[in-house]
Formats: C-alpha cells, structure tokens, sequence
C-alpha cells in the first residue's frame, strides 16, 4: 500500500487532468430534483462534487450493471437472423469519493458475474473504471457496514482511498489503478496527517458500531435451520413487495432477459433488473408460484443474502450500507431485523437500531 498527502487543490487538478485526458469522472454531487440529497453523476470539475455531502440515494451498482442495456442486437431477412454483438471498448472513468460501502459491493459482485460465465459487459466496465473511495463518518442510524467486517474506511473495493484530515485527504492506493492516480504526488506523510487520519477513522466506526454489533458467523447456519420459523411471518408482515430495497441495493443482482422489438424487421435483447420481492418473479406460464405470499419472498431475500450467497461464494451479499431501510415506505428496517436474528443465532442481543 502506498501513502500519500493530497491537498484539495491537488485533487482538483488531478480532476482537471483526468478530464483532459478525455477520462470521464463520476462524483457524488447535488440531486438535481432534491436539493437536500446527493447522486453519483459525471462532473467537469472538482467544484461540483459534494464529497462531504450525504451518502448517495442510489449504489454505484448502476454504472456496472445498468437499469436496462442492450446486449445483443438482431434483425430478420431473407437469409435468415442476423446477431450485432454490443460493444464492450468503453471510455476510462473514475468514481471518485465512492462511498466504502459502495465500493465493497462492487468487489462482492465480481463473484457472482464470473459464476459459470464471465459476464463481459460488467467486467468491460470494471476494467474500464477506477474507483476513488472517501472514508466515511457514518451517515445515520441505518448504517451498520462495521457489523459485517467492514467499516466506514474499508478499502475493499477500492483502488485508492481517501480519508479527510485538516487541508486535504490521506490517500492510500491498494492497486496498480490507485498508484497511477497518485503519479508523482509526494508520498511523505507527516505525523500529524497519520494522527488525524487514525483519529477519523476510530471516530467513524465508533459511531457506527453502535448502530448494531457485529453480525455472528453462526447466524448463516442459524437461518438455514430455521427455515419454516413462525418469525418469517412476523418479520415480512411490513414488506408491500414493491422493490424498493432491490432498486437502491449494492449488491441486489437480479435481472431479466427480453426480446423486443423496435421495429417491424429488427429488434434487441435488453437486460432490465428485476427483484425476489415481486409476486411475479417465480410465478411459472403454469400459474404456480413457488413462492406465493410475501413471507415466503421476504425470507429468500434475507436468506440469499447472509446465508446462500455467504455459503457459494464466501462473501456477505450486503454491505451495510442502510439504503433498504431509508427507502422502504413501511418502515422495514433491515438492521433491527439482523439484530433481532444475531440475538437467535448467538450473538448481542439487541432490540434494534432505532
């Protein structure tokens, strides 16, 4: 790992640089229907970035794997169906002040787009893109990343990250990417800088440890054992089953595949997400569904993520980032739920986060 000091001027002319190099750059930044929240969007300076802003509405999930894309194009004649493969050269980009949660849930999905098949379009971007992370100071009382083995000023994910201190940031690159942003910024980092950075970061997850204590390892096998428990009722009896949740999600992946046509003699496949809340995403062309009330879909969400995914791939499909909780229009609150399972499974007990 290498350190190093950059001054805010620093990162504004790395910005400049980046976009005179033809590179775009991706920056939380001021909503423009809520003047009170911030979005990820492409900015033409570092002025328009609100990097002390609040935690983005949606996930950088997007800028991997879009709402709706293209992923192949056909068109019929005479001769038969002819394929148009999408392109997958895509411009340089940089995300820059990524929140960590963010960040992780990127890395988490690299396991689930090379499962069986590399899914070219997400790793076209991945290899595309460089991921600037700013250390965060916890958000709210729905954050609850430190219980999952993360942290507001993780650097999973990340290729370089930024952690605030008194004139600038203390940057610390983890790859070949986050080096070569740094270039040849000075890599002398003064006592003092180190001390406001550690003093930054225990503060942050302090702050956001309190939200809700370490998830135990044994709540997977917990919850795979429980299967039927009378508690799924209880716990889905808030759940309108509208996606919300999925839709704001870092790590929610679900997607279908359609033919379309746009034209009489032409026509694509698109990829448009999709969610395990619907009522209709297991409903079979037979009418049965596997999965017919939402106790039943509310329970494959939370199983998918800590204990399927956990299981397949050795990764927690969640990274606390608390943006279920803040989106959900009955009150669903996903860190008070997984305090009320640790308690079950051996943990803390804990009557929730609210």
């Amino acid at each position: 790992m290498t350190a190093a000091f950059l001054s805010r001027a620093e990162l504004s002319a790395m910005v400049e640089a980046l976009l005179a190099s033809g590179a775009q750059v991706l920056a939380p930044a001021v909503s423009a229907d809520h003047p009170g929240a911030t979005d990820y969007r492409r900015v033409s300076s570092l002025s328009e970035a609100s990097l002390d802003g609040p935690l983005p509405r949606r996930s950088l999930k997007e800028f991997f794997l879009p709402p709706s894309e293209v992923v192949l194009r056909y068109r019929r004649g005479k001769e038969g169906v002819a394929l148009e493969e999408v392109g997958t050269l895509l411009p340089r980009r940089v995300i820059l002040g990524a929140r960590p949660c963010d960040a992780a849930g990127v890395l988490t999905l690299d396991a689930v787009m090379a499962w069986g098949h590399k899914d070219e379009p997400w790793f076209a971007r991945r290899e595309a893109t460089t991921i600037v992370s700013l250390a965060c100071p916890g958000a709210d009382e729905a954050c609850f990343c430190s219980a999952l083995g993360l942290g507001p000023d993780a650097a999973r994910g990340s290729d370089l990250l930024l952690v605030p201190v008194a004139g600038g940031y203390l940057a610390e690159a983890s790859t070949a990417k986050g080096e070569a942003l740094l270039g040849n910024a000075p890599r002398e980092v003064t006592a003092r800088t180190g001390e406001e950075a550690l003093a930054f970061r225990r503060a942050a997850r302090e702050r956001v440890a309190k939200n809700l204590p370490a998830v135990p390892k044994g709540l997977a096998s917990w919850l795979e054992a429980h299967f039927d428990d009378p508690l799924w009722k209880t716990l889905a009896l808030g759940c309108h089953g509208c996606g919300a949740c999925a839709s704001v999600c870092p790590t929610c992946h679900c997607f279908d595949l359609v033919d379309e046509h746009d034209r009489l003699e032409e026509g694509a496949r698109r990829r448009n997400w999709d969610t395990c809340q619907s009522a209709k995403f297991t409903l079979h062309a037979s009418g049965h569904n596997p999965r017919p009330t939402q106790v039943e879909r509310y329970r494959q969400r939370i199983l998918h993520k800590f204990a399927v995914y956990p299981k397949r791939f050795g990764e927690t499909l969640c990274t606390g980032c608390g943006r279920c909780a803040r989106a959900c229009a009955a009150g669903v609150h996903l860190p008070e739920i997984l305090g009320r399972l640790s308690a079950l499974a051996g943990g803390e007990p804990r009557e929730g986060a609210r």
